[in-house]
């Protein structure tokens, strides 16, 4: 036994020989090959890390395609008349882009290395949210909450006549 440690246990045939720590490789083992191992395995292991975080800021940048989708059916379920469900449906379209657009960096924080561009799938997501925005206005102009006319900002001029008026039902004689 080695003097020092509590226990040990020699490999060799020889018992009266004190254990030898330099133990040799087994056959076809070499130690130059298994540095190189690590190293492919930990460059593979970042390769596939960077191609995770690639994907993910592009899903992470389509997000808003599926919030464009649902605002419009709700949008048009709510109608065009002035309500208290319309109204907060179209505050709601016109809020989540902008909250979203005011923090772009912080959602795409997680994913930033110097393997991965961002620029592509940050310019998407910025595209989206700038087409739910215009969603948004467009239900504020058909609502008629829009200020288009010159009449909207001056009381002195008369309102724009209307060029067209329809009303619904068959008549019936």
């Amino acid at each position: 036994m080695v003097a020092g440690r509590k226990w040990a246990v020699c490999l060799t045939d020889n018992s009266t020989s004190p254990c030898s720590l330099d133990v040799p490789d087994p056959p076809g083992f070499s130690r130059a090959s298994s540095e190189q191992d690590d190293s492919t395995l930990s460059r593979q292991k970042k390769e596939a890390e960077s191609t995770w975080k690639a994907q993910k800021a592009w899903e992470v940048a389509q997000a808003p395609f599926k919030n464009l989708l649902m605002m419009g059916f709700m949008m048009w379920m709510a109608g065009s008349t002035v309500h208290l469900f319309s109204i907060g449906i179209t505050f709601s379209a016109l809020w989540q882009p902008i909250s979203a657009l005011q923090g772009v960096g912080k959602v795409f924080e997680p994913y930033k290395d110097r393997k991965v561009d961002l620029l592509a799938p940050k310019l998407l997501f910025i595209a989206l949210n700038l087409g739910g925005l215009a969603l948004g206005v467009w239900k504020l102009n058909t609502l008629g909450l829009l200020p288009t006319h010159a009449s909207d900002w001056v009381s002195s001029l008369p309102p724009s006549q209307e060029v067209e008026y329809s009303g619904g039902g068959i008549p019936l004689y």
